[in-house]
């Protein structure tokens, strides 16, 4: 009975040994990672800007009257193709009751004294027959008749220009409103019968209609602070609008502004760029754009795919590891130069022959193993 129960014991044991060896032989393997790798590679890369934005008529005029009054006609509407000097609108003048008083009385005061200098030029002129007066007196007494009948033409006028708004007979006399420029009519921010009030020195005056040259595009966008100063003005550039897809359109970079503004922490500077835009296409102002814009280029060069940089968190610079034997990676510094976001070039530190490390397999590394990783990677650059 005794030895049945040592041997119990004995397989007990070694049963219960082998169960932690086999715990530690798997505990010990699943620490282990076979990371992958990568070559470099030899390829053209290109660098790119894109600049959001929207399309604009390089021409766009306000169209206001010259007179203020209330919009008897209107004779276009909106998205009509009008040329230079068309008819666009009609304003009937309302005239000021105090200044068509004052533009009376001038005309009163004025007929007196063309009357008064009429009476004496007819009685001198007798008396010039007669050769009572000289010819000198005579001249200038009908020198005198004549500049009081031009003021009081001038005076009438004035009032029927107060009245009416024009020279012209008729009660309904009106202003015209006229097309500055070929192109279409954008928006007629008014209608018949609105007041409207005449462009001038103090006052900017109603908007009638806003009208523009659609052949003529203008792409105004924004790019960032840290790409502006590899722009150059007159350089060829593509745009591309939200509304027609699959189209590119060429374009040439007029302005890049010389000052910034910040917006939403920031500093964003305005450019402007002239769209080509063929007759087939029908483009409307304000479309959505998008210009991109290739700041730099290099064929043939040794990249790497980007997302096998790390970063030392203490100096971040930039650091690649390399395979220097089975399952054992060196931590190697690296200059990056041009890069598209996709592959980065290398200016040194790689060669085409090493592998490198792929770092970021998500699959198979957990966050604490990365930490580890990261601050054993961080003690090895600083050596």
């Amino acid at each position: 009975m005794k030895k049945a129960l040592k041997y119990i014991v004995i397989i007990a044991v070694v049963v219960s040994l082998l169960s932690v060896l086999n715990y530690f032989r798997k505990a010990n393997s699943s620490s282990i990672i076979d990371y992958k790798t990568e070559l470099p590679v030899y390829t053209s890369i290109k660098k790119e800007v894109i600049a959001t934005g929207k399309l604009n008529p390089e021409d766009e005029i306000q169209l206001k009257p010259q007179v203020s009054g209330i919009i008897d006609k209107i004779y276009v509407e909106e998205g009509d193709l009008v040329n230079k000097g068309d008819l666009i609108a009609n304003i009937r003048v309302v005239p000021n009751e105090q200044s068509l008083i004052n533009a009376k009385s001038r005309i009163n005061s004025a007929k007196l004294s063309y009357n008064n200098s009429k009476s004496i030029f007819d009685r001198n002129k007798k008396l010039f027959e007669k050769g009572v007066i000289s010819q000198l007196e005579f001249e200038n007494n009908q020198l005198a008749m004549e500049q009081a009948r031009e003021t009081y033409k001038q005076a009438q006028n004035d009032y029927k220009i107060i009245k009416k708004g024009t020279l012209t007979g008729g009660s309904s006399a009106n202003t015209n409103v006229l097309a500055q420029i070929s192109g279409t009519i954008l928006e007629i921010p008014v209608r018949e019968g609105d007041q409207v009030i005449e462009s001038n020195n103090f006052n900017s005056g109603v908007t009638i209609a806003t009208l523009a040259d659609m052949t003529k595009m203008i792409f105004e966008g924004q790019v960032d602070e840290t790409e502006v100063s590899k722009l150059k003005e007159g350089e060829l550039i593509k745009v591309i609008l939200g509304a027609i897809e699959k189209r590119e359109f060429e374009a040439k970079l007029i302005f890049v502004a010389p000052k910034g503004t910040e917006q939403g922490g920031a500093v964003q500077f305005k450019i402007k760029a002239d769209v080509t835009i063929p007759k087939d296409i029908n483009i409307r102002a304000g479309y959505s754009a998008n210009a991109i814009i290739n700041i730099g280029e290099k064929d043939s060069v040794l990249c790497i795919n980007e997302s096998l940089l790390q970063f030392n968190r203490i100096t971040e610079k930039p650091f690649v590891e390399i395979l220097v034997d089975d399952g054992l990676f060196k931590v190697r510094e690296v200059e990056v130069g041009l890069s598209d976001g996709i592959y980065v070039e290398i200016l040194s530190g790689v060669s085409v022959n090493d592998k490198i490390k792929v770092w970021n397999n998500i699959e198979e590394e957990s966050d604490e193993e990365v930490r580890k990783r990261q601050d054993e990677n961080a003690e090895e650059f600083e050596d």
